[in-house]
């Protein structure tokens, strides 16, 4: 509810715990501080403090190989469930749709980019992130074939050469 109304910026630990009827100590103990906090709220099955390292651990060329591989993979373990339920609220709450704005800016594409060093971070995170979300929407919510049940080799294939232009190749 805090991360909803104040983004994620704006809401703090002590006003959370205390929303909850816990103390502050507490919810840094269980989750480790706010931004796991955060990502708990998302249903986020990942642990972006190890998949960063390992995503950006090789060459910045194929980094969008890794990086689509690495969300396939993820995704299709859990059968896509938390991340379908996450998209069905984006679209449809406001609240949700700003929380997912700051997991895309902040927590993965912003983090990746910003390791990266490369001009116009900003836009290049929205348009990586039109490729993953979009992605995720077509695959596990809207679940269009053949892309729906396509393999990751043809999957990482077909999007892996747009996703990399965004993330180290020209914009204009």
């Amino acid at each position: 509810m805090e991360f909803t109304e104040r983004g994620f910026d704006g809401a703090t630990v002590r006003v959370i715990a205390e929303r909850a009827g816990v103390d502050p100590a507490m919810v840094n103990h269980w989750f480790g501080g706010k931004d796991k906090l955060f990502l708990a709220s998302l249903e986020i099955p990942i642990d972006p403090d190890q998949v960063i390292p390992a995503l950006l651990n090789g060459p910045a060329e194929e980094l969008a190989a890794r990086l689509i591989r690495t969300f396939l993979t993820v995704w299709d373990v859990s059968g896509g469930g938390p991340l379908v339920a996450l998209m069905r609220s984006v679209s449809s709450h406001e609240g949700a749709a700003a929380m997912f704005r700051e997991f895309i800016t902040r927590v993965i594409f912003g983090r990746l980019i910003s390791a990266l060093g490369v001009d116009q971070p900003e836009l290049r995170t929205a348009l990586a992130a039109t490729q993953m979300a979009g992605l995720g929407m077509v695959r596990y919510v809207v679940r269009l074939e053949p892309l729906a049940s396509a393999d990751h080799d043809t999957v990482v294939a077909a999007i892996a050469p747009n996703l990399q232009r965004y993330l180290t190749g020209p914009l204009s």
